[in-house]
């Protein structure tokens, strides 16, 4: 469904807003999301420490003036029709002669390469979302996420798939972080790295399914 025909909070109860970082979460794992949203729990390690160092520059808020763009650096966001909230790393904006914004793109600073799973597009397009309806824009054509590690910017399209993909997993998230428990616990790729993983126990879930019976009554001769 596109953004456009969401129905409006004035037309009816506003939404409970869900962090946007929440939807990168999901996106990359449902659980992890769930135990960092809905249980509160958080663990660093180096990959999230090395992801705090890299927004340093962008999360102090402030503005500069950069190649016939505004930078706007840590705005904060939301979207009352959509139900959301949070901060954007930097927003560049074109005022127009009566100072209004009249051009805007959101930019979202990640320590290390594009990876697969789509999250860090959606929660950019998550935060041109809440852009259009803050500043009464029409639809934004883009943004982009820069790699600190490279030191370069890719530029992700917000066209009607992601748009789609981007309100299909606001819904997703905000029923899974409703629902009492977290999804069960899956040892897959993304759990290289996680910094909850000794938290989630991927491997105790694994050695679960495939039969292990530790547990299990046994007969001793």
């Amino acid at each position: 469904m596109d953004p456009a025909e969401q129905p409006s909070a004035k037309s009816g109860v506003e939404p409970e807003r869900i962090p946007i970082s929440a939807l990168n979460q999901y996106l990359y794992c449902a659980r992890r999301a769930y135990l960092i949203h809905a249980e509160g729990v958080f663990v660093a390690n180096e990959h999230t420490v090395l992801g705090d160092l890299a927004h340093a520059a962008v999360d102090t808020p402030g503005y500069e003036h950069r190649a016939g763009w505004e930078l706007l650096r840590a705005l904060p966001l939301y979207s009352d029709a959509l139900g959301l909230s949070g901060k954007a790393d930097i927003v560049e904006v074109r005022r127009d002669q009566s100072d209004r914004v009249c051009e805007a793109r959101p930019v979202e600073t990640k320590k290390g390469p594009a990876r697969r799973w789509g999250n860090d597009q959606v929660q950019l397009c998550a935060q041109a979302l809440c852009l259009e309806e803050m500043l009464g824009l029409p639809k934004i054509g883009s943004g982009f996420i820069y790699h600190v590690a490279s030191a370069k910017r890719t530029e992700v399209t917000f066209d009607t798939p992601l748009r789609n993909l981007t309100i299909s997993t606001i819904q997703a998230v905000r029923a899974v972080l409703g629902q009492p428990v977290a999804p069960p616990a899956e040892l897959k790729p993304q759990c290289e790295g996680c910094s909850l993983r000794g938290v989630c126990l991927p491997e105790a879930a694994e050695k679960s399914v495939t039969g292990n019976r530790l547990f299990e009554p046994r007969e001793y001769v």
